[in-house]
């Protein structure tokens, strides 16, 4: 029987391993991180299910120092406070999942047995990070300020996670305000490049003419104006990370010079003879289809495919459900302590207003309108008729694409045959309508989960804070 080691300080969650798993496996119990090193001279364990938040040794900085002792061993890391700080040092050290508690029992069984199962297929040992990767008591995530719980989000971060500490050209793709140069800076902060320099070139903001300077650097006499040398972002970024934004904006004839750097890590300046060795890893982004340039031309096949090493596509706010909410707040926060005044939070029609709008600038937008917000409101509640919203981004609750509204199982087609069940609503509730409806569709999906609440925020597309926030609202528990 394959032997499973449960890591965790709660007594409770070594009871429900032991209950759910121990007919299928042999469950180890440790109560710390030192405990849990001790058991790793057994040949036969096979997986670690460990807990982040522990007292002494927490399980980062063991699951460090258990990679250096068994870089084969799987680990899934567990935890009940999501963030990205944990999510991107969890994978970065290697770790084979990072799961949320309260923790979805089928979904694990099948993680676990899917995980067993590759192991033991594949015996090659999995890269353990270097010492010198990440400091293990850093607990901030310093200035990368990226945030949010959704499920989009965390695929980023353990994205982030997997690829830093791998030195690979990485592409970043997204719609404009999503976040690019934000995760750019994640990948630097978190590989062995991070005592390096980080810098970054928006390749659409600088005239052709002097693009190419500004990359490569030029001598004196180059070009009239050019009175002294000067090295450009290649050799300024020497040992660190130079993220390109806005890749898709290079020119043709720049896009070549840029292909025979990433082959041969030197460089010309302008009027130079000689090359200059440089060690840069390359971080591109853009939010133009490089794909569709390439059929047109209007991009190189060889550069797209040197820099779609790793691609890494962010999701729109839009797609982020609550966590626009949780941003919002963010915002409100630090503009309340950079102002030491203004609004406090924000009411439940604001909140849905937010979430019904289609932000078509993203987070950038979202922080523009929260600031714009907090100087026309008034009173220490923020009101939907105070959200600075545009009528571009103006989009009904229930809207999709029009090509899906062909399907009988769209939402829009499921919405033509409900009007007469929606109807009473109106009638009998006029006025306080979606409040009604809100509850129902909590108490059903309570209901058809069992009330296990994972399940039931999943039936609903919610984050489990928000379903338990409108359990308490509508006393549903």
């Amino acid at each position: 029987m394959d032997k499973i080691l449960v890591v965790d300080d709660e007594q409770n969650i070594h009871y429900s391993f032991q209950r759910v798993f121990g007919h299928e496996y042999e469950v180890l119990s440790a109560y710390s991180g030192q405990e849990a090193l001790q058991q790793l001279t057994d040949p036969a364990l096979r997986l670690v299910l460990m807990d982040v938040r522990m007292p002494g040794k927490d399980g980062l900085a063991t699951l460090q120092e258990l990679k250096q002792q068994r870089p084969d061993l799987p680990v899934i890391m567990m935890t009940a406070f999501v963030s990205a700080e944990t999510a991107i040092r969890a994978t970065t050290f290697d770790a084979e999942d990072y799961l949320e508690k309260p923790l979805n029992i089928e979904l694990l069984k099948q993680l676990i047995a899917d995980t067993l199962q590759q192991r033991s297929q594949s015996q090659h040992a999995a890269a353990s990070i270097s010492e010198d990767a990440i400091e293990s008591d850093s607990n901030e995530i310093g200035a990368i300020p990226l945030f949010g719980h959704s499920p989009a989000m965390q695929q980023v971060y353990k994205t982030i996670g997997k690829t830093a500490a791998r030195d690979v050209t990485v592409l970043i793709t997204g719609e404009s305000g999503t976040g690019k140069e934000l995760v750019a800076r994640a990948l630097h902060t978190y590989s062995h490049r991070s005592m390096g320099p980080f810098l970054a070139l928006n390749c659409a903001a600088i005239p052709d003419s002097l693009l190419e300077s500004e990359l490569f650097g030029h001598e004196r006499g180059a070009f009239t104006g050019a009175t002294e040398a000067r090295p450009g972002k290649f050799e300024l970024a020497d040992r660190g990370s130079l993220f390109l934004d806005e890749i898709g904006d290079m020119p043709l004839a720049l896009q070549s010079k840029l292909l025979r750097v990433l082959q041969e890590r030197e460089l010309y300046r302008l009027g130079a003879r000689d090359p200059k060795h440089v060690d840069v890893r390359i971080i591109a982004a853009t939010n133009q289809e490089l794909e569709g340039m390439l059929r047109t031309g209007r991009f190189r096949e060889d550069l797209y495919y040197r820099l779609n090493v790793v691609r890494m596509t962010l999701p729109p706010l839009r797609e982020r459900g609550e966590d626009i909410v949780l941003l919002a707040n963010r915002f409100l926060h630090r503009q309340r302590q950079t102002d030491g005044q203004g609004p406090r939070s924000l009411s439940d029609a604001a909140r849905q207003a937010l979430l019904a709008y289609a932000w078509p600038g993203n987070v950038r937008e979202l922080e523009n309108v929260i600031a714009q917000t907090v100087v026309r409101a008034r009173g220490p509640v923020i009101r939907a008729e105070d959200l600075a919203l545009s009528e571009s981004g103006a989009r009904l609750s229930g809207e999709v694409p029009e090509a899906e509204t062909s399907s009988p199982l769209s939402p829009r087609g499921e919405m033509d045959g409900m009007g007469t069940l929606l109807d009473p609503l109106f009638t009998r509730h006029s006025g306080n309508v979606f409040a009604v409806a809100e509850q129902l569709l909590f108490s059903k999906a309570l209901e058809l989960a069992r009330h296990n609440q994972v399940q039931a925020a999943r039936l609903l597309g919610v984050s489990r804070n928000v379903l338990r926030d409108r359990m308490k609202r509508y006393d549903l528990s």
